[in-house]
Order: structure tokens, then C-alpha cells, then sequence
């Protein structure tokens, strides 16, 4: 009886060890199974902007200028202006040597041509500047040449010689950016090279006014460009130029422009083939119309007068005439002479250009084909709308008097310069940032700022030099 209860125990203890164990094995397999990690499918992080910034990355180049600057001590920072110590010090401080300044701005490029070498900025990132070096993703470093630049369109071209091709990018198509497609830009910004930043086309247009300047037709984004992003690239999705960045306008915060780059080709192209700008010649001048005027015209609707047509010039030559009412510019309604000038400045010599034509109420369409300048006309223009004749001062007139420029031998006392107290023997020395030697470089000066509506020339008489603003 003793052993049949011993063995009772041991196959009861069996069962219940058994049982025990199969209520936790559910619990030991749960915890298994909670303790090992889940085996998801990671994500793909090459994004198409990655994609895109590694395509792009080594054609971005960081551009440093600089120059020196010449400073005079001021020995009357801790006095004041006292006239004793004005007459004291003044000849000693002013005959020491005065300081140079190096100052270094930054801002950013792209390389638009890696066989020739050209990099595309911003015309306010080399302005002024001395000694340019443009140092590329892989730290190497160029010492760059300025081809050309346009302050009217703030961009400018600059050239780097290597033995090795050099990266480049590749052209978009800015003409059909669309709000709300992302966009992606690279720069410098603060000196934190190939920074990436990405945002949203915000709109499409944009006007921005500076202290002397009207930019239009920007893209706008809520990418950030900073100082140092300027002249750096605008991306599209697909790593493709559509914009040069700019960052003119100090009061942006969260919005960046940039200039598309279907209105940066023909710049460029100018620049590379002339060092400036070309502008095409149309031969309209136009004035803006009052309520009063256009009612007298019997005009309605928006456009511009028609104020004078210059002879055998194009538009002279395509039918167009003085008092017509010009409403629209290459399908593009014009509204005021800013609108007309800013379409006029993106033509080149060559291009056919459509108009539409209101002449006694009834629709005109012309056809202009656009042409250079002939220089061979610049001093008529000078007659026309300036109101004076010039001649070349001669080498002899310019040793005895040690001046160079041309010399006036008519002025129209109504003209714009004649109002201003000009007089025949007056000297033009310099028009805008053009010196002036001899009629050659004032036919130039002619050509290249007879679109301008205004005009700086030095005048010197007597041995005195008199600054004029003209309005043109």
C-alpha cells in the first residue's frame, strides 16, 4: 500500500509539472516573440532632392572677391571737429600713408560650360571686385576672370581655365515652372558652403524694387536664400537649371527669387559674345497716356502712345507710326513704359517681335524684326535727343589743355543739355562709367544707354568738371 501511494505522488507531481509547463509556454513564446525586433522593409532615403543635390553638388562653386580699400586715419575721431585741431593735425594725419582694407564678399556660382569654363552669378556678387577665386566642391581653387555683367539684369559671367573638364550643369526650361513643384537651392549662405535648402515654386512674376532698381518677371520660393546663396542655382525635381538665385531684397524673410533661367540665356549669350548686354533696336519711343489723352485719342482699353518713330528703323520699316496706340508686346499687354522697357530689354538683335497696333480704333498687327544699333546713327541721335553736335578735341587741343573728350560745337538751347547752361566749346569727358576720348567712344556711349531714362556726363569748362543727370 505504501509503494501504490509513492507512485500515485510521482505520476500526480508529473501531471502537474506537465500541465504548469503548458499554461507558460504560451506566455515564454509571447515574450519571444515581443522581445525580437520587427523585420520591416526600411525605407528608400535616396530621395529624387538627394538624387538630385549628388547630380548637381560639383558644379556649385563658392566664389570669394576681394579688394582693397584705402583708408585715411580720421584725427579727429577723439576730438571732434575743433577748427584748432582741424588746422593743427590736418597736414600731419593727411600726409601719412593711408591704410589698406581687405575685405572679402561671398557668394555662389554654377558652372554653365565645363569645357570652356564659364560659371554663371549674380552681378552684385563681383562688383567691384579686385581678385576673384572660385573653389569648386572638391576644393579645388581658380582663380576667375570677370566676361561680362549686367547690373540691369544683376547677373553676370566668369571664366576659370583647368586642364581637365570641369563639371556642368544641365539647362531646364523655366517657362513652364508650375506653383507648388518643389524646388530645390544650393549655396553659400554666410559662408557655410554647398548648403542645400528646398521649398515650393510660391508664385511666378514677381516685381522686387531696390533702392535704384525694378527687377521683374522673379520666381518666388520658400526656399531659404540667404547672403552668400546669391548666384547659386534654383533646381527643379530633376536636377535641372531653372533659376539663378538672388538675394537683393533685405526685408525677405522666408522668401527667396530667383531669376528663371529662360530670361538668363539670352544675358548670358550677350555676355559671353560682347561682355555686355546688346540691346535690340526697335525704334518706338512711347509715353503713357492720361484719362484725358485717351479719350481725345478715342484709344479705350490700356496701351501706349506711339510718341515718335525713328526713321528707317524697324519699326518704322514694319508700318509703325507716330500716335498709334501700342497695346501689346509679343502677346504680352504693356500698361506703362516700365512694362515696354523691361519686354524690351529681353529681345535681342534679330528676333521678330509681334505688336498689336491701335490706329483709328481699328487693330493692327505688325511684325518688327529687331536689329543692332547702327553706330553710324548715334550722333544723329545725339541731335535729336540731346540737342547737340560734338567734334574730337584733336591732339594738339588735348596736350595744350590736358584733357581728353569731345568737344561741343552746337548746342539746341530748348535740348536737354542747353537748358542746363551748356555751351559750343564745352568738353564731354565721361558719359556714365564710359571715358570719353574721342567721338569713337562717344557714338558708343550713345549706343549702349540711348534705352537708359537717365544719363550722368561729366562737362568741363574752364578747367572745371560739372556732374549733369540727364532724363532722357
Amino acid at each position: 500500500m505504501p509503494h501504490l501511494n509513492s507512485t500515485f505522488r510521482q505520476t500526480a507531481m508529473k501531471w502537474a509539472m506537465g500541465a504548469f509547463a503548458s499554461l507558460l509556454a504560451p506566455a515564454f513564446l509571447a515574450a519571444a516573440v515581443w522581445d525580437r525586433p520587427a523585420q520591416a522593409a526600411p525605407y528608400n532615403r535616396e530621395t529624387p532632392v538627394v538624387a538630385a543635390v549628388r547630380k548637381v553638388g560639383p558644379a556649385v562653386v563658392n566664389i570669394s572677391s576681394k579688394k582693397s580699400v584705402e583708408r585715411r586715419p580720421n584725427p579727429f575721431s577723439a576730438f571732434g571737429a575743433d577748427p584748432f585741431f582741424d588746422s593743427f593735425f590736418k597736414e600731419f594725419f593727411e600726409s601719412r600713408r593711408p591704410r589698406r582694407y581687405e575685405r572679402t564678399s561671398l557668394g555662389s556660382g554654377v558652372i554653365i560650360d565645363g569645357k570652356r569654363g564659364y560659371i554663371l552669378t549674380n552681378a552684385h556678387v563681383v562688383a567691384n571686385a579686385g581678385a576673384i577665386t572660385a573653389a569648386l566642391k572638391d576644393e579645388r581653387e581658380f582663380e576667375a576672370q570677370v566676361v561680362g555683367a549686367d547690373p540691369d539684369s544683376d547677373l553676370s559671367v566668369l571664366k576659370i581655365s583647368s586642364k581637365e573638364p570641369l563639371p556642368s550643369i544641365e539647362m531646364g526650361d523655366s517657362n513652364d515652372i508650375m506653383p507648388g513643384e518643389t524646388v530645390i537651392a544650393i549655396g553659400n549662405p554666410f559662408g557655410f558652403s554647398h548648403t542645400v535648402t528646398t521649398g515650393v515654386v510660391s508664385a511666378l512674376n514677381r516685381s522686387v524694387k531696390t533702392q535704384d532698381r525694378l527687377y521683374r518677371d522673379f520666381i518666388q520660393t520658400d526656399a531659404s536664400i540667404n547672403p552668400g546663396n546669391s548666384g547659386g542655382p534654383l533646381l527643379n525635381i530633376n536636377g535641372e537649371l531653372i533659376g539663378i538665385n538672388t538675394a537683393i531684397y533685405a526685408k525677405a524673410q522666408g522668401i527667396g527669387f530667383a531669376i528663371p533661367i529662360g530670361r538668363a540665356r539670352r544675358i548670358v549669350e550677350d555676355l559671353i559674345q560682347y561682355g555686355e548686354v546688346v540691346p535690340a533696336w526697335i525704334g518706338v519711343r512711347v509715353q503713357e497716356m492720361d484719362e484725358r489723352l485717351r479719350s481725345y485719342l478715342k484709344g479705350g482699353g490700356q496701351g501706349l502712345m506711339v510718341a515718335g518713330v525713328e526713321r528707317q528703323s524697324p519699326a518704322f520699316k514694319a508700318g509703325v507710326r507716330q500716335g498709334d496706340i501700342l497695346q501689346s508686346l509679343n502677346g504680352r499687354s504693356v500698361e506703362s513704359k516700365e512694362d515696354y522697357e523691361a519686354l524690351a530689354r529681353d529681345l535681342s538683335p534679330g528676333d521678330r517681335v509681334g505688336l498689336v497696333l491701335l490706329r483709328k480704333n481699328k487693330k493692327i498687327n505688325a511684325r518688327v524684326k529687331t536689329a543692332l544699333f547702327p553706330e553710324e546713327r548715334a550722333l544723329d541721335f545725339a541731335r535729336e535727343r540731346l540737342g547737340i553736335e560734338i567734334e574730337d578735341l584733336g591732339l594738339a587741343n588735348r596736350l595744350r589743355r590736358r584733357i581728353s573728350g569731345v568737344r561741343i560745337t552746337f548746342v539746341d538751347p530748348s535740348s536737354r543739355l542747353g537748358r542746363v547752361g551748356a555751351e559750343p566749346g564745352d568738353v564731354i569727358s565721361r558719359i556714365d562709367e564710359i571715358e570719353i576720348a574721342n567721338v569713337r567712344d562717344f557714338k558708343k556711349a550713345m549706343v549702349k544707354y540711348r534705352t537708359k531714362k537717365s544719363m550722368v556726363v561729366l562737362l568741363l569748362r574752364g578747367g572745371q568738371g560739372y556732374y549733369i543727370t540727364l532724363k532722357m
